[in-house]
């Protein structure tokens, strides 16, 4: 997910001035676990001891098992972002809710390529207008933007659509842009 790659790297490049930035202990704990990261359980017992937080091994390894949503042994970034972000806000949420929400015509939950026709305008994409895509093809790789990395199936559920953007939220520090981004992008 390009978007998604892009959220993160703009939050590692936020992190990393928070740390220098900041006054705020705890925001800049975040900030240097954000920028750092961690991949497997040594690293980040590792990483948990060199910081001195005070964690027995049961404790470490219950926080491994919380950041390693796919039981993969391993922690990517992506799942660590997700544990350390702070939450969205309810006014952020309920705009997700709404893009959500006009997004599912057929309101049956999940968001597929028959729900964007007619809401998502591919006429002036380039690959449709050079004829290198098909509306279809353009519609599905839109949805895949939302979709759970490794498990792209061009359905779109809520929950995929609420993680997606608070991805997003987590690098927008405004309330107002973000309203303002929602309002705008799916006219809301």
């Amino acid at each position: 997910m390009a978007a998604t790659s892009r959220h993160q790297e703009e939050l590692k490049r936020k992190a990393l001035l928070t740390i220098q930035t900041s006054t705020d202990l705890i925001e800049i704990l975040r900030a240097k676990c954000l920028a750092r990261g961690a991949n497997d359980f040594d690293e980040f017992k590792k990483g948990i001891d060199e910081y001195g937080l005070n964690f027995s091994s049961d404790e470490i390894r219950e926080l491994f098992s919380l950041f390693d949503r796919d039981h993969s042994g391993q922690i990517d970034f992506e799942e660590f972002l997700e544990k350390l972000r702070p939450p969205m806000r309810r006014c952020r949420i309920e705009l997700v809710n709404k893009a959500f929400n006009k997004l599912d015509k057929n309101k049956d939950g999940i968001i597929e390529v028959s729900d964007l026709k007619g809401v998502y305008n591919v006429k002036q994409h380039p690959k449709y207008l050079n004829g290198e895509w098909s509306e279809e093809q353009i519609l599905r790789k839109f949805l895949d933007t939302f979709d759970t990395r490794g498990s792209e199936d061009g359905i779109i559920t809520r929950e995929e659509f609420l993680h997606y953007y608070a991805s997003v939220s987590a690098s927008i520090d405004s309330d107002a842009y973000f309203d303002l981004m929602m309002r705008t992008n799916w006219k809301i």
